[in-house]
């Protein structure tokens, strides 16, 4: 595996290209560096983060910090601390309730607009209640108005919601939007092989990204394998299991951590750095997002990985995509 050493002079920004849309590369997956462009002077306390080419051509932070279940009255002060820390990824959604104070936390440090705001990846996602073609566009809308931004680097759909789909005009009103260079990258969330096969056959496309629950002790490698298979890269969300991964195995992940002299959650969170998932952390402690980014200067084994490997069940932590709309 290359190290930080073998790639730091491959350093990108997150660039709009001039036409809105990067052309389509066979690299999908390769891992470059970004070396915290835009830190405003001030001393990054988070390492420079691995960037994986997606199908589109474009860069994604492997590491972002994810703003679920951030309270309102937080949610700009966590950003803005995330932000001069070093952090240049920032997973949102309609339905997290919190668009505009992600979009205050950004504008205080000037990332909303000019060279700051190229360094930066921000996804946001439609709320289920607004897919469809003209609902869709009206939302956009809306949210992009609370980020406070004039384009958004992935814009995904939430959940498939097969019992009620409207995945194929959502998408057709996200193309447009791309058209428009106001999204880069259009990706979704919570489909499994079934919705990315319904939705590819409806409109001829596939995802960039599958944003999907993942941990030690649920890895969906069904799920995993048809995306790698399709060039989708895969993004985790609750890649601890909410913390209950952190004590998984019988002891593995304690000794693991006292092995490396790192804590539980870098454990983890180096394994699936290893995979090439992209990763997706919350804390509103700014030492804790410090440290959950903190994972580039230690390798796990292959015995190591193959060990947390061996921890799949079929427990989820989070809702099940056949039945669960985020309303």
């Amino acid at each position: 595996m290359s190290t930080c050493s073998d790639l730091c002079a491959a350093t990108a920004s997150l660039q709009l290209s001039d036409a809105g849309i990067p052309p389509l590369s066979p690299e999908i997956g390769r891992t470059s560096w970004t070396s915290n462009v835009g830190n405003l002077g001030e001393p990054a306390q988070v390492p420079a983060t691995p960037l994986l080419r997606l199908r589109d051509g474009n860069l994604i932070p492997q590491i972002g910090l994810g703003v679920l279940r951030v309270e309102n009255g937080q949610t700009a002060d966590v950003v803005e601390g995330a932000l001069r820390a070093g952090y240049r990824h920032i997973d949102a959604a309609a339905g997290y309730g919190n668009e505009r104070e992600v979009g205050e936390g950004l504008k205080r440090l000037g990332f909303d607009k000019g060279e700051l705001r190229k360094s930066l990846w921000i996804t946001t996602k439609v709320k289920d209640t607004n897919q469809g073609y003209d609902s869709t566009l009206r939302a956009f809308d809306e949210q992009i108005s609370d980020l406070g931004l004039e384009y958004v680097d992935m814009y995904m759909i939430h959940w498939p919601t097969p019992f009620d789909w409207r995945s194929a005009d959502t998408w057709k009103a996200f193309r447009k939007l791309r058209s428009e260079g106001r999204i880069r990258t259009l990706g979704v969330c919570n489909f499994l092989p079934e919705h990315l096969e319904r939705l590819a056959d409806e409109v001829g496309e596939l995802p960039a990204v599958d944003q999907i629950e993942l941990h030690p002790t649920f890895q969906q490698r069904d799920v995993v394998e048809y995306c790698e298979s399709k060039g989708i890269v895969v993004e985790a969300y609750e890649p601890l299991a909410r913390t209950a991964d952190l004590h998984a195995g019988d002891g593995l992940i304690d000794r693991l951590a006292q092995a490396h002299q790192v804590s539980n959650a870098q454990i983890i969170l180096r394994w699936h750095l290893q995979k090439g998932y992209v990763l997706i952390p919350k804390s509103v402690h700014l030492n804790r997002q410090v440290e959950n980014a903190s994972i580039l200067d230690f390798s796990l084994s292959d015995e190591e990985m193959a060990e947390i490997d061996s921890l799949n069940t079929a427990t989820r932590v989070g809702h099940d995509p056949l039945t669960f709309s985020y309303a």
